[in-house]
């Protein structure tokens, strides 16, 4: 494995970690620092990106409200009402296109539709891809336009 495949390894395991604290975060309503260190304990970060981890669980706990207010806008009901995993699913990937520039927008979005496949409802994936395809054109314009979209 290369170094860059470690990378994206990890940063998916980062992310597939980060989709599960959200949703007890949202359901159990429980403390972002009870979160790290549950999950820090508990063996969930093997194979992740512990930092990357940390950043996406906190820094899209503390944007949610403005992460919603943008893409609420491109939703069919209100963002409460959405089943807890797409909801998480939407606030990560929303983060990670306002927040985290580094990463391809059209990374992010693969990434959050992988993790609506695996975890979301049979036609969730269909849902996310377009409300955060129309985040990418809020959040990252000038990157959806050079590549033509």
């Amino acid at each position: 494995m290369t170094t860059a495949e470690g990378a994206t390894g990890s940063r998916r395991a980062a992310r597939r970690a980060a989709l599960q604290a959200l949703y007890q975060w949202q359901v159990a309503t429980t403390d972002v620092g009870d979160l790290m260190l549950q999950f820090r304990r508990g063996g969930h970060l093997r194979g992740a990106d512990a930092d990357y981890f940390r950043t996406l669980v906190e820094g899209t706990v503390t944007a949610a409200p403005d992460l919603e207010a943008v893409y609420g806008e491109y939703l069919d009901r209100h963002p409460a009402q959405l089943d807890p995993v797409e909801r998480a699913i939407l606030l990560l990937g929303a983060y990670e296109l306002a927040e985290r520039v580094e990463v391809p927008y059209r990374v992010v979005i693969n990434e959050a539709l992988e993790l609506a496949k695996a975890f979301g409802a049979t036609e969730g994936h269909r849902y996310v891809n377009g409300v955060l395809h129309r985040c990418a054109g809020h959040w990252r314009a000038a990157e959806v336009d050079a590549k033509g979209e």
